[in-house]
């Protein structure tokens, strides 16, 4: 991973409280955790503060720095981390802007203790792919198939992969046919759908989430 491209973005998603209250819920912090793509420290900070022992790899020199300045532990690689000594990885849209994601997956796993967990949140459909996409950095948006063959193939076993966010596929099908083509997000519309549409959406994905979504999870075990 370069330097980060949409730091201005990530200001945005700060805003959306229930979405990040919900990706905050799919951890269950045990042992030794890792935050792959740590960005701003949304997630590491309030794990820390439940008292988890969170570290944190983010290549961007700017955000690196903020999240020291906040008392969190940050690399700037895996590799910098030792074999088998973390308990569990997660990473919240980080993949997709990874060149190689099959060679960092393949570096997630060395530093997994032996069935250790790993916790992925990609976006999806390449179909949904828009100007917001390419300010950010995004090489790739994922499907639910390929997405666990690539897992497996770097030496996992997938426990559970679904899509999330229902209703956030039109929302982003929406975003590209008429949103701003430099793809820089609006906070009000962010705090809109945060607080009016994506608690319908979750709703929604108890029916929905094994075929469609503007996002995917997936969990998995270090074979």
């Amino acid at each position: 991973m370069s330097a980060y491209t949409g730091t201005a973005n990530l200001e945005a998603m700060e805003e959306a409280v229930r979405y990040n209250r919900f990706l905050l819920g799919l951890i269950e912090p045990a042992g030794r955790v890792l935050d792959f793509g740590a960005g701003s420290g949304t997630f590491a900070r309030q794990l820390a503060a439940q008292g988890a022992d969170v570290l944190c790899i983010e290549p961007d020199t700017g955000l690196r720095k903020n999240l020291e300045s906040k008392r969190l532990r940050a690399h700037a690689e895996v590799k910098e981390i030792a074999a088998e000594s973390i308990d569990l990885v997660y990473s919240f849209n980080v993949l997709e802007h990874i060149v190689d994601d099959a060679a960092a997956l393949s570096e997630l796993r060395r530093v997994l203790k032996p069935g250790g967990r790993l916790l992925l949140y990609v976006p999806a459909f390449m179909i949904l792919y828009s100007a917001m996409d390419r300010r950010i950095g995004h090489l790739r948006r994922y499907r639910k198939g390929p997405l666990a063959h690539l897992v497996e193939r770097s030496g996992f076993t997938v426990r559970d992969v679904r899509y999330a966010d229902s209703l956030g596929f039109a929302a982003a099908l929406a975003f590209k046919a008429l949103g701003p083509k430099s793809g820089e997000l609006n906070h009000r519309s962010v705090r809109h759908y945060d607080r009016y549409v994506f608690p319908i959406s979750r709703m929604l994905d108890v029916v929905l989430d094994p075929v469609i979504g503007k996002n995917l999870i997936l969990r998995a075990t270090k074979a």
